[in-house]
């Protein structure tokens, strides 16, 4: 990638005063429309904390862990749609925040993680706390900076901001030197930034002619299904996506990625599918004569064997980023294309073509059928189970809030059970799959969102990773809450323990392992989340009788602060569907 660093190059271009390179980045920050940082200082921080101390224009969240700031930065990033920026110090700061990047990198997120580097003199002779995070962090991000001339620092900050924003979004790691951050300068601060290389920006049109291609077969299709990912919500193109699918009349199933691209209360919606996604989704795409893959990249969660994967399909892919085409499955129509601009083209063409949709009849009325005879589902218990609190939430929110969670069993139940109608409600590490995303996710999303409910759903497990952000969500006043469905296991690993290692169980007791907690044994509960709230300052209660759910999810909302629910559950559940890894429908487990 080359780019070009003459003021007379950009449009607009303003010359400011003179300033160290860390009043720089600053004014950077505000220029990109950035007003809020999740940042730990340290050593080779500390210059750029001492500049943000001293603007009133962005406001600086010191998370308690800096994984826990990496993580709210994406929350706030899922939720809103804007850059997410967090920052840390050299080192073990630095290193802290790479599980984020990779969850950015992984789900298509843009985030901007600025990292504090040691003096350049000392960098490559081990210096304390140096790492080659530049180097580090190559793998999973759009692009990766290490500024060595403060000059270069506005173009940097320009550069890096269209790149994590534009085509399909992702992060970008700045790395900044402490003498840089020292060395004093009269910034070019550039209008815009151009790019030689065009998959930077991946700004892709489809042809009209493609697009034809795709209403021909359309046209001609009997059980044709639309399989939507997390790129319709990256577009912004869930209204686009929804007008396409009510004038051609054909059912749509998302990926995890993809809940809230389409309303799932829609009659058109068999909400997601995939590993423990609806079984009549999996069935329709298993059993559908064409495909239709917008913005998703056939990830194996949810093809499960790409061999017997919509085996009687022809399929189109049109997806922003080039590379995912032909990746894991093979498609017979791979088009390039910005989502959003071809789901627009295609209703205009359907327009003024008089587009009649062809007769579904029969295979809506299958859907029908299979809808009625295999929804979500769970049996009755005399405890509270984990089902049974998600969709109590639901409907006390009715459907309006933001839900963040962790990585498990209750992250497959809140997308189950909790119905998401809009999208950037559901916040959730998929692709990464990283435990811990939950609380310091729901904190980003409420400091993005702030008159909206945020609640993260979160397992007992996921939720101790980054308990220490209650503190950040006290002393800064976030009132994100946290309904934890407690079974004192690592459920997911649990649930696999008892599909396929015959229940031994491999250090998956969260608690004593001779004398496990449970709804009939709450005496032996561990920890105690309501207490470890209570010492942060944030209210908590502990539930156990299903009489008192309702009432106890009601307070949690009504509270004008953070707030943690103790939702103590069975371990017994299993999340069903499943269709086992790397296996196909037919091997899909019901009960």
């Amino acid at each position: 990638m080359k780019t070009t660093t003459s003021p007379a190059t950009f449009p607009k271009a303003e010359i400011g005063r003179e300033m160290k390179g860390a009043d720089a980045v600053v004014e950077c920050l505000i220029r990109e429309g950035v007003d809020v940082v999740f940042a730990y200082p340290g050593g080779a921080s500390q210059e750029l904390h001492q500049s943000l101390a001293r603007t009133d224009k962005i406001r600086v969240i010191l998370p308690r862990h800096e994984q826990g700031g990496s993580f709210a930065a994406e929350g706030y990033a899922r939720a809103t749609g804007k850059v997410g920026v967090c920052m840390a110090t050299s080192g073990p700061g630095a290193t802290n925040l790479v599980s984020a990047i990779a969850d950015a990198f992984m789900d298509s997120i843009p985030l901007v993680s600025i990292t504090g580097q040691v003096f350049q003199k000392f960098i490559g002779k081990s210096a304390f706390q140096e790492t080659d995070f530049y180097g580090m962090t190559l793998p999973i991000v759009k692009h990766s900076y290490l500024i060595t001339d403060v000059r270069e620092l506005p173009r940097i900050f320009k550069e890096a901001f269209e790149i994590a924003r534009s085509g399909r979004p992702g992060p970008v790691v700045i790395d900044i030197p402490k003498d840089v951050q020292q060395a004093k300068f009269q910034p070019v601060f550039p209008g815009v930034v151009e790019f030689r290389n065009p998959y930077i920006n991946l700004q892709h049109h489809a042809s009209d002619e493609e697009l034809k291609d795709v209403l021909a077969l359309i046209a001609h299709a009997q059980r044709p299904v639309i399989y939507a990912g997390g790129g319709i919500i990256s577009a912004d193109g869930h209204a686009e996506l929804r007008a396409f699918a009510e004038r051609t009349n054909i059912p749509v199933a998302t990926t995890l990625m993809g809940v809230g691209a389409f309303p799932e209360t829609h009659p058109l919606s068999m909400q997601w599918f995939g590993m423990h996604g609806s079984a009549y989704g999996n069935w329709a795409v298993d059993q559908c004569d064409l495909l239709l893959c917008f913005a998703a990249r056939f990830d194996d969660r949810i093809t499960g064997d790409t061999k017997t994967f919509a085996p009687e399909a022809r399929i189109v892919h049109i997806d922003i980023d080039a590379s995912e085409h032909n990746k894991n499955k093979r498609v017979q129509w791979p088009i390039v294309s910005d989502i959003k601009y071809a789901l627009a083209r295609m209703n205009e063409l359907m327009a003024a073509a008089k587009f009649t949709a062809p007769d579904t009849q029969a295979w809506h009325a299958q859907i029908a059928t299979w809808k009625r005879d295999h929804p979500f589902s769970f049996e009755e218990s005399p405890h509270i189970v984990p089902q049974e609190a998600i969709k109590a939430l639901y409907e006390l929110t009715k459907g309006d809030a933001i839900i963040a969670t962790g990585v498990g069993q209750h992250q497959m139940w809140a997308a189950q059970f909790y119905r998401f109608d809009e999208p950037r409600r559901y916040l959730s590490s998929l692709g990464l799959g990283a435990m811990g995303f939950g609380y310091p996710a729901a904190l980003g999303a409420k400091v993005g969102c702030p008159d909206k409910q945020v609640i993260d759903i979160d397992g007992d497990g996921s939720f101790a990773m980054n308990i220490q952000e209650l503190a950040t969500a006290k002393i800064e006043k976030i009132a994100a809450k946290a309904m934890i469905l407690n079974n004192q296991h690592l459920g997911m690993v649990v649930q696999w323990e008892d599909r396929f290692y015959g229940s031994v169980r491999g250090n998956t007791i969260l608690g004593d392992e001779t004398n496990v907690g449970s709804p009939d044994n709450p005496d032996a509960l561990y920890p105690n989340f309501v207490k470890i709230a209570e010492g942060y300052g944030v209210k908590g209660r502990r539930v156990i009788k299903k009489s008192e759910l309702k009432e106890a999810i009601q307070e949690m909302l009504d509270h004008d602060g953070p707030y943690v629910l103790d939702v103590v559950v069975p371990y017994t559940e299993h999340v069903l569907p499943m269709i086992p890894a790397g296996k196909s429908v037919k091997e899909m487990l019901l009960k």
